[in-house]
């Protein structure tokens, strides 16, 4: 499917009152687009990433709280964090997507897969806890689940978080609403606790049209963007490398640990755009950033010698 239609039946949907059309989009991706096959191994392999990065910058993770931002439709990054031997892990969601029935896919290609699984964790991996799920009930039991959530207003008591994480979602927020969820983690995380947080800067349309780039929405204005794909189901805000590196380090947080990368043919594919104003006076060589780990403390807070 050709991103232009894709964009186009979104919309049509989004128009549709929130329960009918939730029930509908989720309909299309089982049967046609990305929910067809569920497989853990890319959501739990990054918070693999998220454990290690945790403890290349002093903080042992085991018996931690971990809060991540945006569930989706199956909690596998929270999963395995606790199959790695986090104590408390809790995810919130701005929408309730979650299924049970993906939960159980998810479960059972855990199931299949067992020795692939056991070596992707290799000596992270709490083995007895792995044995011990064997459907989506003893998922969540094991984490707990905020949906729908306000992850700039968690509730949580200050302090209480160790780690405050998310995948692939934070450029799926409004500028506005970033500012708010990081100064909430702020409060809420301990004094040794970090942001690590993964970005995509990529056009997700490219994900499944092979036909554009990966920065093919950098051509459009802020007005045309939200024409064509400005709907609950696709909203990227476009914000680049830099405007990411300028939200971590507000208000005196730390960034200590920044991690970039970009797909092939990128370069190329900027020199062939005609830039939206908006982008065309930044660097190439930011726009061809096309995601980042990042890895930051709160504000006036250091590890403990």
């Amino acid at each position: 499917m050709r991103w232009k239609l894709k964009a186009a039946v979104q919309n049509a949907i989004a128009r549709l009152p929130e329960g009918v059309g939730n029930r509908v989009y989720f309909w299309l991706q089982r049967r046609f687009g990305g929910l067809q096959r569920v497989s853990p191994i890319s959501r739990m392999s990054a918070a693999i990433e998220t454990w290690r990065h945790c403890q290349a910058h002093g903080l042992d993770p085991v018996g931690k709280t971990f809060l991540e931002i945006g569930t989706g439709h199956v909690p596998d990054a929270p999963l395995a964090y606790w199959l790695m031997g986090a104590g408390r892990v809790i995810t919130i969601d701005l929408n309730r997507y979650l299924s049970t029935e993906l939960i159980d896919e998810s479960i059972s290609y855990l199931t299949a897969h067992r020795d692939e699984i056991v070596t992707m964790f290799g000596s992270l991996l709490v083995t007895d806890r792995l044995d011990a799920i064997k459907d989506h009930r003893d998922v969540l039991r094991a984490i707990e689940y905020v949906a729908p959530g306000d992850a700039s207003a968690t509730g949580l008591v200050d302090g209480s978080v160790d780690v405050h994480t998310s995948y692939t979602t934070l450029e799926h927020v409004p500028p506005a609403a970033l500012g708010r969820i990081l100064r909430e983690g702020d409060r809420v995380l301990a004094a040794s606790g970090l942001f690590v947080h993964r970005v995509d800067y990529t056009d997700h349309f490219a994900h499944m049209d092979r036909t554009i780039s990966h920065v093919n929405f950098l051509q459009y204005s802020e007005r045309e963007w939200n024409r064509l794909a400005g709907n609950r189901f696709m909203f990227v805000n476009r914000l680049r490398h830099t405007d990411f590196v300028q939200l971590f380090e507000a208000n005196g947080r730390e960034l200590i640990h920044v991690q970039t990368g970009t797909h092939s043919g990128v370069a190329d594919a900027l020199r062939a755009l005609a830039l939206d104003k908006r982008f065309a006076s930044m660097p190439r060589d930011v726009l061809a950033i096309t995601g980042a780990w990042f890895v930051a403390r709160p504000p006036g807070r250091r590890l403990a010698a």
